[in-house]
């Protein structure tokens, strides 16, 4: 990994190429990782530890302790602890060790809370909200309407490429984490939006060095994450304070494409074969409609009986 005074014995570049070719994971989550086992191989350094072998599940408790000590949240300790304990399978895998002494480590609970999400009224203004006088005008509307009807993550949107988009039927194609990839459903507002941006805002943004990347800056390099963050709360009312790419995939979860469409994706793993995500469970009621976008997953409310037909109760002769 980057230390350069890490011993050998650790195996971190060769558990950073696992983590790369075998498991597929992104740049950016193998880095995570490294960030964690890095900060957890100096507690160890710091009591002597030069060799994994020599971890005990004493250390590592009082490891967690000093993370809690430090003020990190739950989840960050939990993370941490998740890099941990993959690292030691990889161990045990290559036969390096013969003990997992993460086995039994106890993570922290997290509070659960309700996720955040848009109305209705929240999300119309949001799509609005873009100035139609500014030069950027079809490319945050776009980013907005494609956000809002595919639900999708921020690096995903950031590493879009053009051929990706099917318009005609309406499809995108992602590669999600890993090695995954899926397509996913969006509706004619979205559509509309990405030809608009397409033929009157992209070619105005386009350098050679550009390549297939859909959405640019103004320069003509991909966009990144804190531009997409800057251009949701740009757009976003002032009571829509939740407004996040997050909220956006909760919202398309129950309104795919601002129409009413059977909300599915089709994933494709490393070996071509797909994959229909399941629906929802047999109800002898209909579901309720909210009043607000609820993050839920949904189907049309209308077709329940046609989808999910119900027995019928015999009567006694």
């Amino acid at each position: 990994m980057g230390d350069s005074s890490i011993p050998a014995a650790f195996r971190f570049e060769q558990f950073n190429d696992y983590l790369t070719f075998e498991r597929g994971l992104s740049p950016r989550t193998v880095s995570a990782y490294e960030r964690d086992l890095t900060r957890w191989w100096q507690s160890l350094r710091e009591r002597g530890v030069d060799d994994p072998a020599q971890a005990t599940p004493e250390l590592l408790r009082e490891w967690v302790f000093a993370l809690k000590e430090e003020g990190l949240a739950a989840t960050s300790i939990r993370r941490a602890q998740s890099a941990v304990r993959t690292y030691f399978r990889f161990l045990l895998s290559e036969g390096v060790l013969d003990v997992d002494p993460s086995e039994r480590l106890e993570s922290p609970r997290v509070a659960r809370k309700l996720p955040d999400f848009l109305t209705r009224d929240e999300v119309t203004r949001l799509l609005d909200a873009p100035d139609a006088s500014k030069p950027l005008f079809w490319r945050d509307r776009a980013i907005l309407e494609l956000l809002y009807a595919s639900g999708l993550r921020v690096s995903e949107l950031t590493s879009l490429a053009e051929p990706s988009l099917l318009l005609e039927t309406k499809l995108v194609r992602i590669h999600g984490r890993g090695v995954r990839e899926r397509l996913v459903p969006m509706g004619s507002s979205a559509v509309s939006c990405l030809r608009r941006y397409g033929a009157l805002g992209r070619p105005k943004l386009v350098r050679p060095e550009s390549g297939e990347i859909y959405f640019l800056n103004a320069r003509g390099l991909p966009l990144s994450r804190m531009t997409i963050w800057k251009t949701i709360r740009a757009a976003a009312p002032t009571s829509a304070a939740a407004a996040t790419t997050r909220a956006c995939a909760r919202v398309a979860g129950t309104n795919v494409g601002r129409g009413i469409m059977p909300c599915f994706e089709l994933t494709f793993g490393p070996h071509g074969r797909g994959r229909a995500a399941r629906p929802p469970p047999r109800s002898s009621t209909p579901p309720a409609r909210p009043s607000a976008v609820a993050p839920t997953r949904a189907y049309e409310d209308t077709s329940w009986r046609y989808r999910y037909p119900q027995k019928r109760e015999r009567t006694p002769m």
